[in-house]
């Protein structure tokens, strides 16, 4: 699934493409991509709107036109290819025409990304409505602080790999990214949360901050199939210390690959001391 260093790679490259084009039509071979609005009404929104900035929010995409907000989420594989040549592949579900010619495919294998039109450019009210109201703040946000945590962690019984996977608390983090959070922190993914001490959820902000910058600035990870709107893929995934890796960095001990909540968890359990 594309974490917040891949939303925000798509989110640039698309905005070299595609600010400043104007929607001539839309079409929609599987249009139960977009969830509140029904086809012809999304459809009718959009034609003549030109498209102003693009921005982000946690892992969606927020797509800003004259007189409307697109919010995109890609879920497990979704991608945006820009096209010169009128062709649809395979998988491409929505498609949106510009005026000159040059089109933007949303692509997605399994079908699981999301669309949401809103008739408004009010983010003030956007965010306030689903699918946004259900996002955090990201580890960078000024407002992101050890009390903020605090307050959500101090009564979660739940693994503290399984809270930061959650959006509503921390937006941003993804499977890939919270086990290198963890492993920075030296805390055992399976550490109750509600057990961690004002020094350790300090230690986890500083670092989500510090991953998240590095893998933006790398242009994200690609460990399966995630490529940006021109089919560029990251190189974070060559910064990964633990993820996918069999050997400790630091100690050289082995890695383990563990469950927790259900998701794949690479550990150091001599760095990341298990609750005893």
């Amino acid at each position: 699934m594309p974490e917040l260093p891949e939303v925000e790679t798509v989110r640039r490259t698309l905005a070299t493409l595609v600010v400043g084009k104007t929607i001539a039509d839309v079409s929609a071979p599987y249009p139960k991509i977009i969830k509140n609005l029904s086809f012809s009404h999304f459809r009718g929104t959009l034609i003549n709107e030109t498209i102003t900035d693009i921005k982000r929010k946690g892992k969606f995409l927020i797509v800003v036109f004259t007189k409307c907000v697109l919010v995109s989420h890609l879920r497990m594989e979704g991608k945006y290819f820009y096209k010169t040549t009128p062709a649809i592949e395979k998988h491409e579900h929505v498609i949106f025409w510009f005026t000159d010619g040059s089109s933007l495919h949303y692509h997605d294998t399994r079908k699981f990304g999301t669309m949401y039109l809103f008739p408004t450019r009010d983010m003030t009210l956007i965010t306030q409505l689903e699918p946004l109201s259900q996002v955090g703040l990201e580890p960078m946000d000024a407002n992101m602080n050890v009390a903020y945590l605090k307050a959500r962690f101090q009564k979660s019984t739940k693994a503290i790999k399984t809270t930061l996977l959650d959006q509503k608390i921390m937006a941003g983090l993804g499977n890939i990214y919270v086990d290198e959070v963890l492993f920075l922190s030296k805390i055992h993914p399976e550490t109750p949360t509600k057990t961690l001490s004002d020094e350790q959820i300090a230690l986890i902000i500083t670092n989500a901050q510090t991953v998240l910058t590095k893998a933006i600035a790398l242009g994200g990870t690609t460990i399966r199939s995630f490529t940006s709107a021109h089919d560029v893929s990251g190189r974070f995934q060559n910064e990964l210390l633990v993820h996918t890796k069999t050997e400790c960095p630091v100690c050289q001990a082995k890695i383990k690959k563990i469950k927790v909540g259900g998701r794949g968890t690479y550990v150091c359990e001599n760095c990341q001391k298990p609750l005893t």
